[in-house]
């Protein structure tokens, strides 16, 4: 007889940043992510939050999987990354009616959480609802951010921890970054390392959200870099000019 095989698991990846503006990199971290997955089975001077999000939400009509959330942008002040997961593993709870482990318990049979999720843009999933299985959130970033939790006062502790147990992480890697040796070198990271999956893009692209600043201040061309209904929006609604953003490096 043949064994039955278990369901894969389902992950929300949830790639928090200014996008300021968001560029084909921004958005090529989804699919480096998602295909390192199926294979294991498994911030300036920021224009406001209404246009990187309209940016954003321009440059993923071609997606048939992505989605943007404005929850965060509509929030009064700065949150920390950890309270945007916490939101969001609400919401993914909500839709695919999975109890909360940590204030249900084990014993709780699964019930709906009956929840507003208005502000949702359908950011969570785009599987059908009600599919069984668990589904994870994790964090997908760069090896930059991974990095930036050594940064004094800039991360909690409790934070760090709470991210890469509770959640995890997916970590694209950029040239002349050793994320591995960070996760190493660091005690929380280390024990939870096998909730940290880490992705090396190959084909290396160095296009980031300053450079692109800076050639939109300087009038260059910035086609082929960042989507053209991005380009259209930012032309048509005059970002990232001279006399609206002090020059940077």
């Amino acid at each position: 007889s043949f064994s039955k095989m278990a369901a894969p698991t389902r992950v929300v990846l949830l790639a928090g940043g200014c996008f300021n503006p968001i560029t084909n990199m921004h958005l090529r971290l989804f699919e480096l992510a998602r295909d390192h997955l199926e294979r294991t089975g498994l911030y300036k001077g920021l224009v406001p939050s209404t246009d990187r999000v309209a940016m954003a939400r321009l440059a993923l009509a071609s997606s048939d999987w992505v989605r943007v959330d404005s929850w965060e942008s509509e929030q009064e002040g700065w949150l920390e990354t950890v309270e945007v997961m916490r939101h969001l593993k609400r919401q993914v709870q909500n839709k695919h009616c999975v109890a909360d482990s940590e204030t249900d318990g084990p014993s709780r049979k699964r019930r709906k959480i009956q929840h507003n999720v208005n502000n949702s843009d359908e950011a969570v999933d785009s599987s059908p609802a009600g599919t069984a299985g668990e589904v994870q959130l994790k964090l997908l970033c760069g090896a930059d951010l991974l990095e930036s939790f050594a940064v004094p006062n800039l991360w909690r502790d409790e934070h760090i921890k709470e991210l890469a147990s509770n959640y995890g992480l997916v970590v694209i890697s950029r040239a002349g970054s050793n994320p591995e040796k960070f996760i190493y070198e660091s005690d929380v990271l280390s024990k939870y390392k096998n909730n940290i999956h880490m992705v090396t893009e190959w084909i290396q692209n160095e296009i980031s959200a300053t450079k692109i600043r800076r050639a939109l201040r300087r009038k260059e061309s910035v086609r082929y870099l960042v989507p053209d209904p991005v380009i259209n929006y930012i032309n048509e609604h005059q970002l990232y000019q001279p006399d609206t953003e002090k020059s940077k490096t």
